[in-house]
């Protein structure tokens, strides 16, 4: 009896140390994805500056006049939320991070008596926000892991459409 129950528990032990194998190297492969993550925001830093001090140049000129994206409108009735989340779970709480942050800004705009439309990026952004019954946009999915310009430009225009076309107030 005591040797069918030391196999036993000997089962129990390896298939615990291979699980932390598994687990470890998930979070190596997150990790990494992280800090790859990292050096391409920091590369953008510049570019970003650069889009600020056109933005700001433009809106010193006058230009605010001429664009409606620069405009801004007087009440804000509608909001969209871009909701960046990933493709799969491997990203530690990143993604539970911003479904808070993202319901958290949608109930707060809610209890003001302001509506909303959440735009959600990555699939599981998508299910998260369609599972509770929020108000979808479009959604977009399947480039988290290689992020395109072609891709940013499409979630871009979308945007700018729903704000031109005045279905949201406020992006």
């Amino acid at each position: 009896m005591a040797g069918g129950q030391e196999r036993i528990l000997r089962g129990r032990i390896r298939s615990v140390q291979a699980t932390k194998k598994i687990t470890r190297a998930m979070e190596l492969i997150a990790a990494s994805r992280i800090v790859k993550a990292q050096q391409r925001v920091q590369a953008a830093v510049p570019y970003s500056e650069q889009i600020t001090n056109v933005v700001r140049d433009l809106a010193a000129a006058g230009g605010a006049k001429d664009s409606p994206l620069l405009a801004g409108r007087d009440e804000v009735r509608t909001t969209a939320y871009v909701v960046i989340g990933a493709d799969r779970g491997l990203c530690g709480g990143y993604n539970a991070g911003v479904q808070r942050a993202a319901e958290g800004e949608v109930k707060a705009d809610a209890t003001s008596g302001k509506d909303y439309l959440i735009v959600p990026v990555g699939t599981k952004a998508e299910g998260y926000f369609r599972f509770r019954g929020y108000k979808l946009g479009e959604r977009f999915s399947g480039f988290s892991d290689a992020p395109s310009y072609e891709d940013a430009r499409r979630i871009g225009e979308y945007v700018v459409e729903l704000f031109v076309s005045g279905e949201v107030d406020r992006v």
